[in-house]
């Protein structure tokens, strides 16, 4: 089948390699344009544009996919069908309908639950025990089109957001595959989702990084988990930010944000956590043991 496929950051990659070694012919591949990576630095191109530049597809960055000829630029490639990973760009209409098998699209979740753009953070947020993903077809309603594949897989009590990514963006791309497959020869299944069990996830904000110790300890090892790698869940002490990156709950108890033992264990609305790998901001992550040597932090600290 002839493809454009439509994807920016590191989960789409997966995908887009599995379909180059394929039989599928690439017409081009749509990505979010350069951006600076940080404050100063060089313009820096998406995951995805450098793989399809290595490989030498075409590749387009527009800024917005609404104009009548950004529309017409694309149901020019005249493709089969459009892939769609993680892209970053609402699609209107003329786009999920320029080709004949319209759109389809890898989300990392058990869909209805957890449509949006934050379902790998929010399942081990919420404490999921399972997660999967679904290759579904692109409407305008958020997430909510019929789905072709699914597959579930078990979350591991001590999973994190970015053990889980890579995980799903590999059994994304060989599902998408398969997929593809059935479509091309005409045994594609679509069921419609659910009306019961829709919950939606969020883009994380900035202020749920911020640890609130008036909270459960499961709920905060959750959270922790959830924000591995990035954002990183934090906690402030003498107006620096520190990162705890792994933590395990711990049976002590105090009065909630108060460090209760000489191992930076600190009290929780209900049990304690004590944290097993953290970061200061602007250095290089550690164990707790090593980052207390030179950084001191007493029994009875009340962190913010």
């Amino acid at each position: 089948m002839k493809l454009a496929f439509m994807g920016t950051p590191e989960f789409a990659v997966p995908a887009l390699e599995s379909l180059i070694k394929s039989k599928h012919e690439i017409a081009a591949v749509y990505t979010q344009p350069p951006r600076p990576a940080k404050r100063g630095q060089k313009e820096q191109k998406s995951s995805v544009h450098l793989l399809a530049e290595k490989n030498n597809i075409e590749v387009r960055t527009p800024t917005s996919l609404k104009s009548a000829d950004s529309q017409k630029e694309f149901a020019d490639l005249k493709a089969d069908i459009a892939i769609v990973v993680a892209y970053g760009l609402i699609l209107p209409k003329p786009i999920l309908e320029a080709f004949p098998h319209g759109c389809i699209n890898i989300h990392p979740s058990l869909l209805p639950r957890w449509r949006g753009a934050a379902p790998i953070q929010r399942s081990i947020m919420a404490g999921d025990t399972e997660t999967g993903v679904c290759i579904i077809q692109l409407t305008e309603e958020l997430d909510a089109g019929d789905i072709l594949a699914m597959e579930t897989i078990g979350v591991n009590q001590g999973a994190t957001a970015g053990h889980l990514h890579d995980k799903l963006a590999k059994i994304g791309a060989k599902l998408l595959l398969d997929t593809i497959e059935k479509i091309e020869n005409g045994l594609a299944s679509f069921t419609a989702q659910s009306t019961e069990g829709i919950t939606y996830a969020a883009k994380i904000s900035k202020a749920e990084a911020k640890i609130d110790w008036q909270k459960p300890a499961k709920e905060i090892e959750c959270l922790i988990r959830g924000l591995n790698p990035f954002p990183g869940a934090y906690f402030e002490i003498n107006g620096e930010r520190v990162k705890i990156l792994k933590a395990e709950i711990a049976n002590l108890s105090g009065v909630a944000g108060t460090v209760v033992d000489e191992n930076l264990t600190i009290a929780c609305g209900e049990m304690s956590i004590s944290p097993l790998t953290v970061q200061k901001q602007g250095k290089n992550m550690c164990d707790t043991k090593s980052f207390l040597l030179g950084n001191p932090i007493p029994k009875d600290t009340i962190l913010g």
